[in-house]
């Protein structure tokens, strides 16, 4: 293993949701075919697939690719005591520190959004999530109490996080704990897909965690095809209903592999940080579609944490593509935006 990157075991603020199906397909320019690499990252798993007419490459961009996921977390883990972001959550409230520009872009991004969602996204709620258990100091056997909760509620705002952008520095105004989980694996699929391009490459299928970004057909003409889970609990992985794509990023969000239970009560690891609390509504999943993968993961988590109503009724007045499985008292319930339906196979 001592060639591979440093791993790390971040948390799953999405799914493993969507997986690739048909991979080959009929190869109608025998020339042409799909070359391939995974590995591990970000404590899950990554792939990189890409049409080529032979594999010389193969090596070169691998080696690549692992320095380009190790330095994002190196930057960006939780999980890493001497990360970037790691540092910047040790500082003192009220200093300024400079930080590299790929992660004020995930900062700036993770804002962005933030806004766009009134809170329903904010990369503050570490605090919240360790609390529950879902963090890096490791699971709880019993739910906090309210005078925990409101006592780390004063910390979460990502308003309290100032960014200024022209010279790379951040502030923090009080004891606010960062967490990227949410939209680091998304950023992690764009610098994959922008090395491929950077290399020519135009016809790709790049995947950390079950977040994907596609460019392009496959060599029999086709676009890539992928699989919505089902929102089951278990080993088996069952698809729930099949997408093509050709461009364009997916990332999924839900609930129903990372919980605790207690007295009865299931305990989501999706904290609402409007509410400190984690979410209780009947939203199983959510799957986004959009032009990059990081506002795919966030937004993924938005409209998780919104619920079925708000959620969808969010992405219908801004033309969000999205796809939400919800539980019904008869199996599950399924509900595509418009604009998500063309995808549908």
């Amino acid at each position: 293993m001592a060639n591979q990157i440093r791993l790390t075991k971040w948390l799953a603020a999405s799914l493993l949701a969507v997986f690739v199906l048909g991979l080959l397909g009929c190869d109608s320019r025998p020339r042409e075919r799909i070359v391939s690499f995974d590995g591990l990252t970000m404590g899950t798993s990554f792939s990189v697939k890409w049409v080529a007419e032979g594999d010389a490459r193969v090596a070169s961009i691998r080696a690549e690719a692992g320095a380009l996921l190790a330095e994002i977390n190196r930057q960006m883990s939780t999980y890493i005591a001497d990360s970037e972001l790691s540092r910047l959550n040790r500082a003192e409230p009220g200093h300024v520190q400079t930080v590299p520009a790929e992660l004020m872009f995930v900062l700036q991004e993770a804002q962005r959004v933030s806004e766009w969602t009134d809170g329903a996204f904010d990369v503050t709620v570490g605090p919240l999530v360790n609390l529950w258990g879902f963090g890096p100091d490791g699971r709880i056997m019993h739910a906090p109490t309210d005078e925990q909760i409101e006592h780390l509620r004063e910390r979460i705002g990502y308003r309290f996080v100032e960014l200024i952008p022209s010279t790379l520095k951040v502030q923090r105004h009080g004891e606010q704990y960062i967490d990227l989980s949410a939209i680091a694996k998304g950023y992690g699929v764009d610098a994959l897909a922008q090395l491929l391009e950077q290399k020519g490459i135009d016809r790709y299928l790049v995947e950390i965690g079950g977040e994907l970004r596609a460019q392009g057909l496959k060599p029999d003409a086709s676009a890539w095809k992928l699989a919505i889970e089902a929102p089951v609990a278990g080993a088996e992985r069952i698809a729930q209903t099949i997408i093509s794509l050709d461009r364009d990023a997916v990332a999924t969000s839900g609930d129903y592999r990372n919980y605790f239970e207690e007295d009865g009560v299931r305990y989501s690891h999706t904290i609402d940080p409007r509410t400190a609390r984690p979410i209780t509504h009947r939203l199983a999943s959510v799957t986004v579609i959009r032009p990059t993968c990081a506002e795919a993961d966030a937004l993924a988590t938005a409209l998780m944490v919104m619920g079925e109503e708000q959620g969808y009724n969010f992405a219908i007045e801004h033309n969000v593509k999205a796809f939400f499985i919800s539980k019904g008292d008869e199996g599950f319930i399924t509900r595509a935006t418009p604009e998500f339906e063309a995808y549908l196979n």
